[in-house]
């Protein structure tokens, strides 16, 4: 049973959730989001707060009962405060830079590799090396940041490629003679 959906989740103030249809909606001062609900599980917005309950007893019900209140929390704070993630190039030569809304990245292939950005993702570059993702929906942040690192992940030898900020790539020794 889960012990994160058990307890009322608070809306602040400037947020405005409904529930109607299985579908629950929030709308903060960043934007909108939208959540299907599972079959299994209901909502209802009571006294500032969004409560959860599963309709049976089901091993899926109780599994989805946790998920669901864990994407509603990301959903609330998204419209609040949004989410943002940094990407480090590191290797000689290895550059970002945006042309229009796209990012073209000089990573060490023959040719440029050009990023479409989605819908409702900002993508900044401060400094050729670093690259911020920036949007109010947490799945999508992490799937265009993950996207972009696979591109050029960090190589063990020289540590040359793209890395998550903060991340820390295990070095191996060279051959020997």
């Amino acid at each position: 049973m889960s012990r994160i959906a058990k307890h009322p989740i608070p809306i602040p103030a400037g947020v405005d959730v409904k529930v109607n249809d299985g579908k629950v909606v929030v709308k903060g001062k960043m934007g909108e989001l939208t959540l299907v609900l599972v079959k299994d599980i209901s909502a209802k917005v009571n006294d500032g707060t969004v409560i959860l309950k599963p309709l049976s007893n089901a091993s899926f019900a109780m599994n989805m009962w946790g998920t669901t209140a864990s994407n509603v929390k990301n959903m609330i704070k998204g419209v609040t405060e949004g989410y943002s993630k940094k990407l480090l190039i590191e290797g000689v030569g290895f550059r970002a830079a945006l042309k229009g809304k796209d990012l073209v990245l000089q990573i060490g292939f023959s040719h440029e590799v050009n990023y479409k950005t989605p819908q409702g993702i900002n993508i900044k570059v401060p400094k050729q090396t670093e690259i911020e993702i920036s949007g109010i929906d947490k799945q999508k942040v992490g799937q265009v940041t993950a996207e972009i690192y696979s591109l050029k992940p960090p190589e063990p030898y020289k540590g040359k490629g793209i890395r998550y900020e903060g991340q820390r790539v295990r070095r191996k020794e060279g051959k020997k003679k």
